[in-house]
């Protein structure tokens, strides 16, 4: 029998039932999560039998799954080219990239016949290696990649980056700007890995400029510049191009159901840019997603402190943390991060978010306090400041401490007068505790004006309408806002208690059995009450 090159030939066959039940081992360990186990299962599989690709590329894509880049390596360099995956062929032009061989990555890229066809990643591949060689046709060149294709969002910043290694930074400036704008939760990396090239390129002025944003990564990263030092984030190479370009995929492929393909894309990411936190922080992300908390955490716990993403990475760990119910190691996390003598607003903000998931209100208000404490009033910090007032007033509310809260919204609406959330906040709290019915009221409409599609605002108007004895007009807005978002427990309470009060006590009560369904434990023993008794002064909605 022919022994595939590459997979280990077993001194004897192993009997049926062996293999039969090493599969089901595999199958257990992928249904688990232990991708590893499952590619090592799968990959013996395959070594006993060599002539069915399906086992080896089951070993394959657990491999990558799991980031065991020798076994999934080991096992695809000897599969015939046409039978490989989406997955499998990045994973080689990765691995060939990282190793500057050129010349095969482009091939597998630009195999004909190919699905899905990856074609479109060969001007990409090739525009760096001429930047590389500082050839000013890498301009040209990356511009042929479509807008409308898959990579047409990361044209933007692409471009400013070969510009930016070709020493034009003037140029590359707006593109920056631009790719910066559309960079959604990777704006912090992106203006990190631009804000180097131009630093690079002998433009720390304008590299400065793009770190003009809130954060201590970008403080600690426009300290450097300014002291005309490295901040170790610079894209050079066409593997680190297609790093960036594979984990913004995976963001983007994350939409859909599928989580397989997303994860191994930030895994392969890694491959071929080792350094780049931002691959540990997404893979961590689509793990914790996926089920699999304990790679997650381990990937988080990958991201140094010190790094320049470090924050964002403690975010992530803390937020697993609590998911799986490890409350006290969250705590001490946020706890640590907060005691830090470098400690900032974000600290305090973690520690706060982590004392709200345990319901410490009190102590969840105080850090929240202390943050909001830290943060500018004005410049690029002014949008986190009115967040911060709004995150220490709700937990102000929810402690019973109300006098306080109210001046915490107030100071927000000081800063960021037309912001929607704080009115809709501070009217709906003061309906809630009898006052300044007229001007709650106001400010209500006002924010519903501003977000006249957001389902929450929409209900405290309805809440309001009722509260002031327009039950007909109430009924009207809250069963819009019951459109808007059917499984708010709180929009079907109040729609039960207006339809209750004007008679429609059927449609009361099929309203507040659907509000039941998703009401927390208090809510539900009130809903109970009213589904059988009726609405009456113990059980109306707060």
């Amino acid at each position: 029998m022919a022994i595939t090159p590459g997979l280990a030939a077993p001194s004897a066959r192993p009997a049926p039932d062996d293999l039969l039940r090493t599969y089901v081992q595999a199958r257990g360990a992928e249904v688990v999560g232990d991708q590893s186990r499952a590619a090592t299962l799968f990959a013996g599989l395959a070594a006993s039998d060599p002539a069915d690709p399906t086992i080896a590329q089951r070993a394959i894509e657990g491999a990558i799954a799991a980031g065991d880049f020798p076994l999934a390596l080991r096992l695809v360099r000897v599969l015939p080219a046409k039978e490989l995956s989406l997955s499998e062929r990045l994973l080689i032009v990765a691995d060939d990239l990282r190793g500057n061989r050129l010349t095969p990555a482009l091939a597998v890229l630009e195999s004909p016949g190919q699905s899905p066809d990856l074609t479109f990643m060969g001007p990409l591949v090739r525009a760096w290696d001429q930047a590389q060689r500082r050839d000013p046709a890498a301009i040209a060149t990356i511009g042929q990649i479509p807008t409308s294709g898959p990579l047409g969002a990361f044209v933007p910043e692409q471009r400013a980056l070969i510009l930016a290694a070709l020493r034009r930074t003037e140029e590359a400036d707006p593109f920056a700007r631009r790719a910066i704008a559309g960079a959604g939760g990777r704006e912090t990396r992106v203006r990190l890995e631009l804000a180097e090239a131009f630093r690079a390129a002998g433009d720390p002025a304008r590299a400065l400029a793009l770190l003009d944003a809130p954060g201590r990564g970008l403080a600690v990263a426009r300290a450097r510049i300014a002291a005309r030092q490295s901040l170790g984030q610079r894209i050079e190479t066409p593997a680190g191009a297609v790093a960036e370009i594979l984990l913004g995929l995976a963001i983007s492929l994350n939409r859909a159901d599928d989580q397989d393909l997303p994860i191994a894309l930030a895994q392969i990411s890694r491959l071929a840019a080792p350094g780049n936190s931002e691959s540990a922080i997404v893979l961590g992300l689509l793990l914790d997603q996926s089920g699999r908390n304990a790679d997650a955490l381990a990937a988080f716990a990958s991201v140094s402190p010190d790094d320049f993403l470090g924050g964002q990475a403690r975010d992530a760990r803390a937020r697993s943390l609590l998911k799986v119910k490890r409350n006290d190691e969250a705590l001490a996390l946020a706890r640590a991060a907060a005691a830090d003598r470098d400690a900032d607003n974000s600290d305090f903000t973690r520690l706060g978010d982590v004392y709200d998931a345990l319901d410490r209100d009190s102590d969840a208000a105080d850090a929240y306090l202390r943050a909001v404490s830290m943060m500018p009033r004005s410049g690029t910090g002014a949008a986190d400041a009115w967040t911060g007032y709004l995150l220490a007033g709700s937990a102000l509310e929810q402690a019973g401490r109300w006098p306080e809260a109210r001046r915490a919204i107030e100071q927000g609406l000081a800063l960021a007068p037309e912001n929607p959330l704080l009115l809709n906040f501070l009217g709906y709290a003061e309906l809630t505790h009898g006052e300044n019915a007229d001007a709650a009221e106001a400010m209500i409409r006002k924010a519903s004006t501003l977000r006249p599609n957001d389902a929450s605002i929409t209900d405290s108007l309805g809440w309001a309408l009722y509260k002031r004895g327009k039950t007909n007009e109430a009924i009207n807005t809250l069963e819009k806002a019951a459109v808007g978002d059917p499984a708010q427990s709180e929009i079907g309470e109040h729609l039960g208690d207006a339809l209750y009060t004007a008679g429609r006590r059927f449609e009361a009560r099929f309203a507040w059995r659907a509000a039941l369904a998703t009401a927390d434990v208090k809510a539900s023993t009130r809903l109970a009450a009213k589904i059988d008794q009726g609405l009456g002064p113990t059980t109306a909605a707060p």
